[in-house]
């Protein structure tokens, strides 16, 4: 009995068909994704009236490119970024040496109890901050650190258990070979991590650099619960302050300033997408 197999002709159409149906959604997807984003910039160049027109119009009917010089007027915006920029470049600094530290004690020194401290570790990621938000008010407080930038960078210093998984994962994937080589050269752990071990691992310390980097941009409640005075504030503060100090919210300035916060972390990533894939693909692939 002849078996019906289906023609290569017919095999080729399912074949364009199916990946026809995946672009379609992917692209639903990626248009429902970006709206948000084209209606902040919509809204950002409009005219206060037009901001609450009922139905909302996309397109405005003025470009109203002003709306950005005043954003950044009405409130002490470049002061804001500078108390942001300083945050987030010493928290990924204190981040990237803390974490890579501790990866690397996790990954390639054997120690009695490695694995059991680094489960306990992870554990630690249940953790959600405001249970420890209290004492840690508590200890800034007596620090004399409340109303300054210290408690939202210093903690950076003690590696995240993310991040410490995250470059555990990947040193693994470093063949062992490299470094058994390197200890036969006389060299030392410490020298072993800078020589050998972190000029492989460009990718992973761009993933953790980045993901602190946003951690740190769009962080909202560290700044809220920690900063007291007003040139100290950060931009996610400095933006729920423009919002509260006005009787009404000027929408048009507000997405200005928001479309302004957002557009650095959409050129980081940009320019960065290639290793970010890389480190994230790559972490996952030695248990």
């Amino acid at each position: 009995m002849q078996r019906n197999n289906p023609t290569p002709v017919s095999h080729k159409k399912q074949k364009a068909a199916s990946s026809a149906a995946v672009h379609i959604i992917l692209i639903v997807g990626a248009i429902a994704f970006l709206f948000p984003l084209v209606w902040m910039l919509s809204t950002a160049l409009k005219p206060l009236p037009e901001t609450t027109r009922i139905p909302p119009t996309l397109i405005p009917s003025k470009f109203m490119w002003s709306n950005y010089k005043e954003a950044t007027t009405a409130i002490p915006f470049w002061q804001y970024a500078k108390n942001t920029l300083i945050v987030c470049s010493l928290s990924v600094l204190g981040t990237l040496i803390s974490s890579t530290l501790v990866a690397y004690g996790f990954a390639r020194i054997q120690w009695k109890g490695r694995d059991a401290v680094f489960y306990l570790v992870l554990a630690t990621m249940m953790i959600p901050f405001p249970v420890i938000m209290a004492p840690l008010f508590v200890v800034f407080g007596k620090l004399g650190w409340i109303g300054t930038l210290k408690p939202l960078w210093v903690p950076s210093f003690a590696a995240a258990a993310f991040n410490i998984f995250l470059m555990r994962q990947f040193f693994r994937t470093i063949p062992a070979e490299l470094t058994e080589a390197a200890k036969i050269d006389g060299c030392s752990e410490l020298g072993i991590l800078v020589r050998v071990v972190l000029p492989l691992s460009k990718p992973v310390l761009l993933v953790v650099a980045l993901f602190q980097f946003i951690a740190s941009w769009n962080d909202f409640l560290g700044p809220l619960v920690y900063l007291t005075r007003q040139e100290t504030y950060t931009l996610a503060l400095g933006l729920q302050f423009f919002q509260s100090q006005h009787g009404g919210t000027y929408w048009n300035y507000l997405m200005a300033a928001s479309s302004l916060i957002v557009l650095p972390i959409i050129i980081i990533y940009f320019f960065a997408q290639k290793a970010f894939i890389e480190g994230i693909s790559l972490t996952g692939l030695k248990g």
